[in-house]
């Protein structure tokens, strides 16, 4: 079997920040579109959690079948889907909301604006045989900074709709439908990246085993852990999703696209400088000690956020007369 590690990581690394940029700019439009075209706020919930369903029931399917189906093959299909999502958008205004919802599942629509897809799954598990495992951190954090890199500029893209519609005279809701089938056209195109992955990316003859047997038990073990405390990370973070911020946002303050692209452009890229950080960080106090460090003043500023607008309110209303 030829191998190409550097070619097959340079290619899961532009297809990361091709798909990263499509889940950017869906993290800001995908909620104000979503009102625009007549859907209430509850609609716009359902929505996001619909492709975020998706996405979670898919990459628990991927989890068992990804190394039995091939993963590139695995890769190619997972694109292709999500192009799905991006005609689904692109003529939602015109389908009723069950099927808009059916086909938001099964193109992953990804509101949240970091990738967490399927594909994301996949790839995490093809680069650390890719390279000696004392490079398998920097990779790693090199590879996720590349992805919140996609996702700063799919957030700076947010504005194009506006701009369409300003400089090209289009109709904002054709500029969006515009802006979504390019969406889909780039979907196709990283399924054409991946066309160039090597076999060195499917594993061995040890897929053929029961999933039980290639986990050892004190791994399960710790998986299982980790697993129940990522569940419980993403819970919350469902919550704050971007594409329901950005909604917020726009409909509390009138903030447009273009500058909410701004804000969530500067959030990716401090969120990819942090994990270059994170690497260096995890090979001097270990990962555990760097994943509860990184995480402890994150979650205490997030706490204090809605303290902020209490005392804010609390402010305004000791000056009313």
């Amino acid at each position: 079997m030829m191998s190409h590690p550097k070619r097959d990581l340079a290619v899961i690394r532009t297809a990361a920040f091709l798909r990263s940029f499509g889940v950017g700019l869906l993290g800001v439009i995908l909620g104000i579109y979503l009102f625009r075209i007549g859907r209430s706020s509850l609609t716009v919930g359902i929505v996001v959690g619909a492709g975020l369903a998706g996405s979670a029931a898919t990459t628990a399917v991927m989890s068992f079948a990804a190394d039995y189906l091939g993963r590139k093959r695995s890769l190619l299909v997972l694109s292709s889907l999500t192009a799905v999502g991006g005609l689904a958008l692109a003529y939602s205004w015109a389908m009723p909301l069950l099927l808009f919802m059916a086909l938001a599942f099964v193109g992953m629509l990804n509101g949240t604006g970091t990738d967490r897809s399927p594909s994301y799954a996949i790839e995490q598990a093809v680069i650390p045989g890719l390279a000696p495992d004392a490079k398998r951190t920097w990779n790693l954090a090199f590879y996720n900074a590349l992805i919140d890199g996609g996702g700063s500029l799919g957030a700076l893209a947010a504005g194009l709709p506006i701009f369409f519609q300003h400089r090209l005279g289009l109709p904002l809701l054709a500029a969006y439908k515009t802006l979504f089938l390019g969406y889909a056209a780039l979907s196709l195109a990283i399924a054409a990246t991946y066309v160039l992955l090597s076999p060195a990316v499917e594993t061995g003859d040890a897929t053929l085993l029961p999933i039980g047997r290639r986990i050892q038990p004190e791994t399960r073990k710790v998986l299982t852990k980790l697993t129940a405390l990522f569940s419980l990370d993403a819970f919350g973070g469902g919550f704050l999703t971007d594409a329901l911020v950005s909604y917020w946002f726009f409909r509390r303050f009138g903030i447009a696209e273009h500058e909410l692209g701004l804000v969530f452009f500067a959030v990716h890229v401090l969120n990819a400088v942090s994990h270059l950080g994170a690497a260096w960080l995890a090979a001097r106090i270990g990962l555990v000690n760097t994943m509860v460090l990184t995480h402890l003043p994150s979650s205490l500023f997030l706490i204090a956020v809605p303290f902020r607008f209490v005392v804010q309110v609390g402010s305004l209303a000791l000056l009313l007369p």
